[in-house]
């Protein structure tokens, strides 16, 4: 997995992209923010200011509070890839983000999403 271009990517300009997936198919911003917020403990101030200041996905992950430690309970295939077997960790968190957002999209529930045990 070599593309490291999103590392440079803002991730203002990914945001909406979650957005617009989750909204296309019934689910909303709230819910893709609240995924965001578990995954990284970010909440809405502090998100607003990573997406104010046009961080790069590289320093959104590296400066998140905190990765949440169910993390490890997000299985299954993104972009081609098994998230559990990317070794690279800011990818992995990336890819850990998309799938979240994926199932979202899906019609999941949230607490499946959220890794609830």
């Amino acid at each position: 997995m070599q593309n490291t271009r999103i590392f440079t990517t803002p991730f203002s300009s990914v945001y909406p992209h979650y957005i617009q997936k989750a909204e296309k198919k019934g689910r909303t911003k709230e819910e893709v923010d609240e995924i965001i917020f578990w995954l990284t403990g970010y909440n809405e101030k502090t998100l607003k200011e990573v997406l104010d200041h046009k961080a790069d996905c590289k320093t959104f992950f590296e400066q998140a509070p905190r990765i949440h430690p169910n993390v490890s309970l997000i299985k299954g295939v993104i972009c081609g890839y098994r998230v559990e077997e990317i070794e690279d960790e800011l990818m992995r968190n990336i890819r850990y983000l998309d799938k979240l957002i994926d199932e979202l999209a899906k019609g999941k529930k949230m607490e499946k999403i959220k890794r609830k045990i």
